[in-house]
């Protein structure tokens, strides 16, 4: 399988991130970001998924890991976009929005800050980006099926999928 890398610019801008040579490139409203009610700021995080990537490659094991390459710089710039100085260990975790597992990209605007807790937080949207892997890879639902419901609301496609959200 071939290495599956974030598009990339070779110009060096401003309002980029700059590892190993490569320049990230990087867009954000001028206000801060912010997670309301365990969803991502959509001016912030809208999504972005890989265009080339279809259901066959998703469903191929290990695909996911293989196509993970997000920057500690870019996780930075993350956690500054929506306001995060500090963070005690596991209480957040910079999560693609469409996850990897479903085409989903490792542009920034793919990416946020998801907190752990309180419920629903990244563990509840984990098992919904494995059950919705799973749909699609046994044809009940389209990749832009899954992508559209865990991009637009993934707290509702939870609940439809699982029920009641687990409380503290």
């Amino acid at each position: 399988m071939p290495s599956i890398r974030v598009k990339r610019l070779t110009a060096v801008a401003a309002a980029g991130i700059v590892t190993a040579g490569v320049l990230y490139a990087v867009t954000r409203p001028s206000e801060r970001c912010a997670v309301v009610r365990s969803l991502p700021d959509a001016r912030c995080t809208p999504g972005a998924v890989l265009p080339s990537i279809g259901a066959e490659q998703i469903c191929v094991r290990g695909y996911a890991r293989q196509a993970r390459d997000v920057p500690a710089s870019v996780k930075s710039r993350v956690y500054q976009d929506y306001g995060i100085a500090q963070r005690a260990p596991g209480e957040y975790e910079v999560d693609h929005l469409i996850s990897l597992e479903l085409g989903g990209s490792n542009d920034i605007k793919n990416l946020w800050p998801q907190p752990g807790s309180p419920p629903p937080g990244y563990h509840e949207k984990d098992w919904l980006e494995d059950a919705l892997h799973a749909e699609v890879c046994s044809g009940q639902i389209t990749l832009e099926e899954a992508q559209r419901a865990i991009s637009a609301d993934w707290v509702s496609a939870y609940r439809a999928r699982r029920g009641a959200i687990p409380t503290p």
